[in-house]
């Protein structure tokens, strides 16, 4: 039986070996996805992120329980972890803190390292969940570095966001900054039943307003509200328009767990009405081609250009002979 086979029955020792194999760029590993991947489409993908010490593994923990419970689907985790610029290692720290999750056959958990790079994902992280969602898994939660402001990507990958906020870990306005409120379809503020939760959660809801200038028109259950404003800045009609909700949580207790997946339940139905899942889908296999092309034409670049040629185009640039720009203008100028 082969790897795919084997994936498709149910077997998570093989589905593990390919999941490495797709990290460590293996060819054998591409090729086993290709066969697997018209069987995507299927998983709900649920991003998670916000900055370290917002309690994002515990809220996930709690998370990946209800959903089990209230959707009876299976839920595979993909947690990312930074790696170290120096030595290249990574704790994988999440795997540790959702170990009483280990227990339950329908949850897989899956971390890996982000391996330098940006984004608050791995380079391969859309392939890892692509062969997540072929094996079958209802939910797919990706679970972000926490590296802060920069995981925005994350918008681009999930067809649900959840942007994790906490009191106490700056200013008020520090979540505004670098789109990350344009990334989030719900937002969170854990640990609620600390000082400050109040002011975190009025900033939110203050800025979420002054940024959509349309009323809420589908409540955070799914199910559309009277609207008053007709059409959307973007000229969609309102019943289209979704405002993130801002809620509490104290993970830790269990407490909001419950009002946070009915929010992401009425987000699905909303994509599923609007045609958002469509759009979301492209767009993430979009980005994901481009990508790949990408990293594919500078590799192919690379090979066909000495080293002393890179040599000498880089002391160029670093004598102030020539600035960066011109300096890969008069390499792909040479090559042609």
């Amino acid at each position: 039986m082969s790897l795919s086979d084997r994936i498709l029955a149910g077997d998570r020792l093989a589905l593990a070996r390919l999941l490495t194999q797709i990290e460590n760029e293996q060819p054998e590993g591409f090729d086993a996805l290709s066969g697997l991947f018209p069987r995507t489409g299927q998983a709900h993908l649920l991003g998670i992120t916000g900055a370290p010490g917002t309690g994002k593994s515990t809220l996930v923990n709690r998370l990946a329980l209800e959903l089990r419970a209230r959707t009876t689907a299976t839920v595979a985790i993909v947690a990312v972890d930074p790696s170290s610029p120096f030595t290249g290692g990574a704790i994988l720290g999440d795997r540790i803190r959702m170990r009483d999750l280990t227990g339950d056959p329908g949850i897989f958990i899956r971390s890996m390292a982000s391996r330098g790079a940006l984004g608050g994902l791995a380079r391969t992280t859309a392939a890892v969940v692509d062969a997540l969602d072929a094996a079958g898994f209802g939910w797919i939660l990706i679970v972000t570095v926490g590296a802060g402001q920069a995981e925005v990507e994350i918008a681009r990958t999930a067809h649900t966001t959840l942007v994790i906020e906490a009191p106490g870990l700056g200013d008020d306005v520090q979540a505004i900054k670098a789109g990350i409120l344009e990334a989030a379809d719900i937002l969170v503020v854990n640990k609620a039943d600390l000082p400050g939760a109040d002011n975190a959660v009025r900033a939110l809801q203050s800025s979420l307003e002054l940024a959509s200038g349309v009323r809420r028109v589908w409540d955070h259950h799914g199910r559309p509200e009277p609207a008053e404003t007709g059409q959307a800045e973007t000229g969609r009609a309102a019943h289209e328009v979704w405002a993130p909700p801002v809620l509490r949580t104290v993970a830790v207790l269990g407490e909001g767990i419950g009002e946070v997946v009915d929010a992401i339940l009425g987000h699905r139905s909303y994509l599923e009405a609007s045609g958002g899942r469509v759009r979301r889908d492209r767009e993430r296999l979009s980005v994901e081609v481009h990508a790949l092309l990408r990293d594919r034409l500078l590799a192919e670049f690379l090979m066909s250009r000495s080293r002393a040629e890179l040599e000498a185009a880089l002391e160029q640039v670093c004598s102030r002979r020539a600035s960066p720009r011109q300096a890969v203008e008069n390499l792909l100028a040479a090559r042609a």
